[in-house]
């Protein structure tokens, strides 16, 4: 079978393309690489003029720094805790909710989803304040409990999880309700499974929405054994000594490397969950 040869324009619509992506990927990447560039550079080259994308020195004791300075151990592990217990709780009332909206029947299910489409709408800065009054109403200000109730569920989580179970066959349903199954197992033993590549992305996404949060821990999180990875970096931000520019982009580092992680392991099914089809192959 003889190879298809290129012509002109095509060879012209492919290097624009692969010149694109490597804009794309530089532009995206830089920031990282930036990053990475002043947590390892000495305190003198930090700062310098002209063009440098290398240091001139190195120096390692700016992760330790922040690792020490910030108890960055504490903070992530707090991290971890409130962003596994704000994804529980969501998978918990989004896939039943996104289920019930996606194939089930009910007499206001169109305005009950047009509620859920409005919340959408509506920044998370707009209800802080009185998320933090209501909070403080009830004495759970300064508590584990306060970073993670607000967030107990998710407008976009019933969106995103309603809009992939819609792509399942009724025919399907149909099928297991036939074989007995009622609508509780129907859901955990057929849909649960078939909508993995969603709850993969909803999930990716919430950890890294609730493990970058800023604002709130700010202002429920007065206890410095409370506080969560973003917030921990804030001691490197000293209006009387200047920023530790170093141990932040450490700092900054550290906490990033998991999430960076978590993405790389669960990339198949996210871009699965995005496309709203079937795995890679």
């Amino acid at each position: 079978m003889k190879a298809r040869r290129l012509t002109g324009p095509d060879t012209l619509w492919r290097t624009t393309q692969a010149g694109l992506v490597l804009v794309t990927v530089s532009v995206a990447v830089f920031p990282f690489y930036w990053m990475l560039r002043t947590a390892v550079a000495g305190q003198d080259s930090v700062f310098f003029d002209g063009i440098s994308f290398l240091p001139e020195s190195i120096d390692l004791g700016n992760f330790s720094r922040a690792w020490n300075q910030a108890d960055l151990g504490t903070a992530m592990l707090n991290g971890a805790i409130v962003t596994i217990s704000i994804l529980a709780l969501q998978l918990l009332t989004c896939i039943p909710a996104a289920y019930a909206f996606a194939k089930l029947r009910f007499r206001g299910r169109n305005a009950f989803y047009a509620t859920v489409l409005a919340c959408l709408l509506i920044p998370t800065q707009a209800t802080a304040i009185p998320l933090y009054l209501g909070i403080g109403s009830v004495g759970l200000n300064n508590t584990m409990v306060a970073l993670v109730l607000p967030f107990t569920t998710s407008a976009f989580g019933v969106f995103l999880l309603r809009q992939y179970m819609t792509t399942i066959p009724d025919s399907l349903l149909e099928a297991a309700r036939a074989d007995g199954l009622g609508t509780v197992s129907t859901l955990v033993r057929v849909v649960v499974p078939m909508s993995a590549p969603a709850i993969a992305t909803f999930s990716v996404f919430s950890i890294f929405v609730h493990w970058n949060d800023y604002l709130w821990p700010l202002l429920v999180a007065r206890d410095p054994g409370l506080r969560t990875p973003p917030l921990a970096l804030a001691v490197f931000q000293q209006a009387e000594t200047g920023t530790d520019f170093g141990a932040l982009a450490a700092g900054a580092a550290i906490i990033t490397a998991p999430i960076v992680g978590l993405f790389l392991l669960a990339q198949r099914r996210f871009i699965a969950g995005i496309a709203g089809g079937e795995l890679p192959g």
